[in-house]
């Protein structure tokens, strides 16, 4: 049966809850299983790491970033990931891409409006969202794309507070930007019509100002996982991406890490490596729909921080 079709049949149900892609993306399907991909990350990195969302196990080798860099962002359409900003020694206005449901090196997509780091980024199954950072000084700049085409970013509008080590999520139709440094840690949450253009309004806060955190999402809920609250933290929280309103504890990732990377299908979130004391290769994974701690998923191919992940399967596709 047609994944647009109006009704399903028992085995149709049970067919996408094992792959899952129950409940069901109204908007373009995964080529493929939902897959997750890890990239760049501290040391100056240029593997690109990947995994079944919906299995537990190690990370795979996928191919190499056009430039090595941490503190980059990363977001996705359902069939490509595009790894922009970050530090390679300077900092940079790279965008690339791959295909996530093939292996290999990245691609030149095009350039942000402004070489930044420590950036946030999040999309819809069209447009890919690049907000806040350092460009020298802290930036409440967000940036779009078009993820289908190439080309360089276009202004969009600006964070309700300019910040760095901030990181998003979003539904289809908003994006969210959450915590980050301004000064000191934030607890800020904006949110942003990704289909438009224009500054972000207030959503609510997070349990625990941070940053250095990680975030990912269902089509209706958004997590933000581990970061620096003064101590390294384990906290997830997590909020209903339609409204507004602060943050509600989720549960606690199986080691308090910042600096990880997230991404999701629509039911499963993974948060991978961080810096816990040294550098982690660890995986955790969480169930969106529920609450609870995190269980261990596997291990990535290199220990590190500051990487970004994107998906195949996350909630703004749906």
């Amino acid at each position: 049966m047609s994944e647009f079709s109006d009704r399903w049949s028992v085995t149709d149900v049970y067919r996408a809850r094992n792959a899952g892609t129950w409940p069901l993306h109204t908007g373009p399907a995964p080529a493929g299983p939902p897959r997750g991909l890890f990239g760049g990350g501290t040391g100056y990195s240029n593997v690109i790491d990947y995994v079944t969302i919906t299995t537990t196990g190690n990370a795979t080798d996928f191919g190499d970033l056009t430039v090595s860099r941490a503190w980059l962002g990363s977001c996705s359409s359902s069939t490509r990931g595009l790894f922009g900003g970050g530090d390679s020694g300077s900092t940079s206005n790279v965008i690339d891409y791959v295909t996530i449901t093939t292996t290999g090196n990245a691609i030149d997509f095009g350039d942000l409006t402004v070489a930044r780091e420590h950036t946030g980024a999040c999309s819809s199954s069209t447009r890919g969202l690049f907000g806040g950072g350092t460009t020298g000084s802290v930036s409440n700049v967000i940036d779009y794309v078009t993820i289908a085409t190439t080309g360089n970013a276009t202004d969009f509008g600006d964070l309700t507070v300019a910040r760095r080590s901030l990181r998003a999520c979003s539904s289809s139709t908003r994006g969210l930007f959450d915590g980050g440094y301004s000064g000191s840690n934030s607890n800020v949450i904006d949110y942003v019509t990704i289909a438009t253009t224009g500054n972000a309004t207030d959503f609510g806060d997070l349990t625990v100002s941070r940053s250095y955190a990680e975030s990912c999402s269902s089509s209706t809920r958004g997590l933000f996982g581990g970061g620096d609250s003064g101590s390294t933290s384990n906290v997830i929280d997590y909020v209903t991406i339609t409204t507004t309103g602060n943050a509600i504890d989720f549960g606690d990732l199986t080691v308090a890490r910042q600096g990880p990377a997230a991404c999701s299908s629509s039911t499963r979130g993974l948060f991978g490596g961080g810096y816990t004391g040294s550098f982690s290769n660890v995986i955790d994974y969480v169930t969106i729909t529920t609450t609870g701690n995190a269980t261990d998923f596997g291990d990535l191919t290199v220990s590190r921080q500051s990487l970004a992940a994107c998906s195949n399967a996350h909630g703004g596709l749906a």
